[in-house]
């Protein structure tokens, strides 16, 4: 009994540490925010999206909805580099999943690096 509950914690802390390892990796975060259609059909959209997401370089990604519109969406990619995120922003496989999905007007981008400490 010991033993499992030492393995189960043993693979919360990797879990957790993991995870962190990976957020502290990204040198650039993308930020775009955009109206959308209908929530539900984008982020399905969204989610089978996720392969060419991560063959473009993208090691985290996370949505965000306004606590005022819920077709308010931000989401964020982080990469390990500036050149990958601006190549990945405008790449026509993302402006024509995002028609798709029903993306409303032009979204905003704007790209960010950790600030110094």
């Amino acid at each position: 009994m010991k033993i499992n509950k030492l393995l189960l914690a043993c693979l919360i802390a990797t879990t957790v540490l993991g995870a962190a390892g990976v957020a502290r990796a990204a040198d650039v975060r993308l930020f775009v925010r955009h109206e959308v259609a209908d929530y539900g059909v984008w982020k399905k959209a969204y989610d089978g999206f996720a392969s060419a997401q991560k063959k473009a370089g993208v090691i985290y990604q996370a949505v965000y909805q306004s606590t005022d519109d819920p077709n308010d969406v931000t989401v964020i990619h982080d990469f390990h580099s500036l050149d990958k995120a601006k190549a990945f922003a405008p790449s026509p496989d993302l402006k024509a999943a995002m028609e798709k999905s029903g993306v409303k007007g032009a979204p905003q981008i704007w790209y960010t690096t950790k600030g110094a400490k």
